[in-house]
């Protein structure tokens, strides 16, 4: 039974000279360091391939910055103030990187979240700065 898979001496047959995947196709060379073609547009890229990967989602009422002699100390039924206004958005976040702010909402007896507002993907790049 002969397979679709390619494997050495078995590579698919390219295609015919004139015929076209609709996909852009790059020479090497053609490409930047980022990957996109030096016109700026995207090089091809399967997304498919990471589609299903995990990411951790979570949300960020506040934050403050305490000592350690306070944390230490702190008990059942402390209150720590947050630098978050009461009723503010809060920061919706994917493996720490703010992605969006949302409002939280409540799904068949469970929290979720309503997104108020998502940041843009050239905001996303410049927080990797």
């Amino acid at each position: 039974m002969e397979s679709d898979t390619p494997t050495p001496g078995n590579e698919p047959e390219q295609e015919a000279a004139g015929e076209s995947s609709g996909a852009p196709e790059y020479a090497p060379d053609e490409l930047n360091e980022s990957g996109s073609a030096a016109d700026g547009a995207p090089a091809d890229v399967n997304l498919d391939l990471v589609l299903d990967i995990p990411v951790d989602l979570s949300l960020r009422v506040g934050s403050t910055d305490i000592s350690i002699r306070d944390l230490v100390s702190l008990v059942e039924g402390s209150v720590v103030a947050l630098d978050q206004d009461a009723g503010a958005p809060m920061d919706v976040l994917v493996n720490g990187t703010l992605i969006a702010h949302g409002e939280i909402v409540v799904v068949d007896d469970q929290y979720g979240v309503r997104l108020t507002d998502v940041v843009t993907p050239v905001e996303r790049i410049e927080q990797l700065h």
